[in-house]
């Protein structure tokens, strides 16, 4: 016990204080490292680690001597547009259903608290490995996950069974009843039974629904199979992954930004190279191909296409040209089996105007642009935070409800709309902030070695994949991707900062 508190001293400095405040130091940042832990697989575990973690440090910013730290520039942005939220929030059309969304913008507190209780270089190596040695276990249970399969997907389906009378198709997969999940035909007809009639959950691709199914439309017969009115099934092994989340766009949000800062340490192992270092590339390069096949098995366009531009972000601004050459000639093979695999998953292109996802933006992104310009006040203050869902209707939405209702599919669209234009241009301005500072560290972080300079180039990388899927998704509204941005913008905005103090 002692050489653990030893060890956690010296990463976390906390060896410089005594008694209470040692201990408030030491319980901030074992909380974070809890949080940064939980982070690639629940949201719940996340926010409880970072809501104790930020309680010790409150409490500490009391007691003792206080560490000599200013709120750096990206800070007071941050703090800015949370600001400016408060402020449209209030003037919303639905007050408080925005006030209520404030929780959701609040997360960017997890970059004030990472930056405040990284001291030292040797925190943030240790943070930002434990984060992918975590990321690392759904990684690997993703693709065992599809070869066990899942669900009950039905073939053969009768124009009179049950489930095509529920508007269930051939192929469509069986997933849940409630929280209780299908695994054969017999357990479908017991559900079914048990109520006169039974909500299922079924995958088709590539959304999940879910359908009323009713007991009286059972047919007869002794095998399970007759009485649904199918001719046979079988585990379904075609689904959009979404590793331990709820959803499989958090998913692949998730794993573009850790991919990008496994990436960074790769590339930087490579410029960096030593025998030394001999097992490093190795294990990264088995990480970073881990977290590309799951990436690919959630069939997620705009992730992967956002982890494509930031590797070459990366190896532009720190590979040099023979890396640069040879990530060409590896990424043509694996962009065209990506391609071939997202058309059999989601029979559908990359780029295609016809797939129903693509058309529900392009129906949101003319929503939003025509509520934006209706009036001075909509321009300046937005709508409102989540103000839609109650008044969709007066704004004629959602094609007047033919479609489901949902956000916007864009971040700079989502800000622009609830919270207004200067909005946007206080976000736009705290991503500049963040670029040119994470590129000056690119610079001075390379006389640190390569696990600095890893994490400033995975960081930069991270940032470029956030605002290119960003695009076309809601993902700094998306909670558990937003807290893992913060997380690596304040480790790449440390090291910044660390390595030019040292320089």
């Amino acid at each position: 016990m002692a050489k653990l508190l030893a060890w956690l001293d010296s990463v976390a400095t906390t060896s410089e204080t005594t008694g209470l405040v040692r201990w408030l130091d030491r319980g901030a940042f074992f909380f974070a490292t809890l949080m940064v832990l939980a982070s690639p697989h629940s949201i719940a575990a996340t926010q409880i680690a970072w809501g104790i973690g930020m309680l010790f440090w409150i409490v500490r910013s009391f007691v003792g001597p206080r560490t000599k730290r200013k709120f750096c520039v990206v800070s007071i942005a941050l703090f800015a547009l949370f600001g400016w939220s408060v402020i449209s929030a209030a003037l919303s059309y639905e007050p408080a259903v925005s006030l209520d969304r404030l929780r959701g913008v609040s997360v960017f507190l997890i970059f004030i608290f990472v930056a405040a209780i990284v001291r030292n270089l040797q925190a943030i190596y240790f943070l930002a490995f434990a984060m992918i040695i975590s990321c690392m276990v759904n990684v690997a249970w993703t693709p065992v996950e599809r070869l066990i399969g899942r669900g009950v997907e039905i073939h053969g389906l009768r124009s009179d069974s049950p489930l095509a009378k529920a508007l269930l198709s051939n192929g469509d997969t069986l997933l849940s009843v409630g929280k209780v999940k299908l695994k054969t035909p017999e357990e479908v007809v017991a559900a079914i039974e048990a109520n006169e009639t039974t909500k299922i959950t079924f995958y088709r691709p590539d959304f999940e629904f879910a359908v009323n199914v009713k007991r009286a439309d059972l047919l007869s017969g002794t095998a399970a199979t007759e009485r649904l009115g199918i001719e046979s099934w079988k585990l379904s092994h075609n689904w959009r992954s979404k590793g331990f989340y709820s959803h499989y766009v958090t998913y692949a949000e998730v794993l573009q930004l850790i991919g990008s800062l496994i990436l960074g340490f790769l590339i930087a192992a490579l410029v960096f190279y030593s025998k030394q270092q001999k097992w490093t590339i190795p294990l990264l390069s088995a990480a970073f191909l881990g977290t590309s096949f799951a990436l690919l098995l959630t069939v997620t366009r705009a992730s992967q296409l956002a982890l494509m531009i930031s590797g070459f972000a990366m190896v532009v601004r720190g590979g040099g040209r023979k890396l640069a050459i040879a990530a060409t000639v590896i990424a043509i093979p694996v962009v065209i089996v990506g391609l071939i695999f997202l058309q059999q998953s989601r029979n559908t292109g990359f780029f295609d105007p016809t797939d129903e996802s693509t058309r529900y933006r392009f129906v949101m992104w003319n929503d939003g642009g025509r509520l934006l310009t209706e009036s001075p006040r909509n321009f300046i203050f937005g709508i409102g935070m989540d103000s839609v869902q109650k008044r969709w209707q007066e704004w004629n939405m959602y094609e007047g409800g033919n479609l489901p209702m949902g956000h916007f599919h864009s971040t700079p669209v989502q800000i622009a709309v609830e919270r207004g234009i200067p909005a946007l241009l206080i976000w736009i301005a705290i991503l500049a902030i963040l670029a040119k500072t994470l590129w000056r560290g690119i610079t001075s972080s390379r006389t640190h070695g390569w696990r600095s300079y890893g994490v400033a180039l995975g960081t930069f990388g991270a940032l470029i994949g956030f605002v290119a899927s960003g695009f076309v998704h809601w993902n700094l509204g998306d909670q558990e991707v937003a807290m893992v941005f913060y997380m690596l913008m304040a480790f790449g905005v440390r090291v910044s900062e660390l390595t030019e103090t040292s320089s």
